[in-house]
């Protein structure tokens, strides 16, 4: 199973990841300013069980590859190396997230978190690009490694976005509305990603 070491590395940049805004954590701060703080965590846990199916669904994939094709973990480390520079320069660009998209009554928030996140096709490339960087087969299984993995994000993921989206209602607001707020989370999620990409160029596979 994964080690310490390799764990006591992946929760810190997990919960980094878990905190820079994106279009699940934009949708339920959304969420928030409408319909409350109830709707806003039934829909954080909703996006949670979207990316576990992501995680599932490249877990499996992955793990019957690196059988056949031990190269693959270098193609996906180069292709995750350009997503996440792409992924910094539009952060960096265009500032947070907007977060004027449509929201659905309370009642429909799990449904439509889930479908939010597993509508946008980024995420499952975003998760091959990050979570093999802590995966190796010489530790067991690997579709287990990815769920393990995945389900810290996961738990991460629906804290952070439940608490931005019961914050919505008051200095959320006015966070998301500044230009100059925008600006700075814009080059904080950058920079976070341009630092996985340098740690994923440099990796050694294992």
């Amino acid at each position: 199973m994964i080690e310490y070491a390799t764990l006591l590395t992946f929760i810190p940049a997990a919960i980094a990841l878990n905190m820079t805004p994106g279009a699940d954590m934009m949708f339920c701060f959304g969420l928030g300013l409408r319909s409350g703080a109830r709707s806003a965590i039934v829909a954080s846990a909703g996006v949670s069980t979207g990316l576990m199916v992501h995680v599932l669904l490249a877990g499996l994939g992955l793990g019957a590859a690196v059988a056949a094709m031990p190269w693959l973990f270098d193609v996906i480390r180069w292709l995750g190396v350009a997503y996440l520079l792409y992924l910094a320069w539009g952060a960096i660009r265009n500032g947070a997230v907007r977060t004027d998209a449509p929201m659905k009554p309370s009642g429909h928030a799990f449904r439509e978190g889930m479908l939010v996140n597993m509508t946008n096709p980024k995420i499952i490339l975003f998760v091959l690009a990050f979570i093999p960087q802590f995966v190796s087969p010489a530790n067991g299984s690997v579709l287990a490694q990815f769920l393990l993995l995945g389900a810290i994000i996961a738990l991460g993921g629906f804290v952070v976005n439940a608490l931005v989206g019961s914050f919505a209602g008051g200095a959320g607001r006015a966070l998301i509305s500044s230009p100059r707020a925008s600006r700075i989370l814009g080059w904080v999620s950058g920079g976070v990603f341009v630092a996985l990409a340098a740690r994923l160029a440099i990796m050694e596979r294992a």
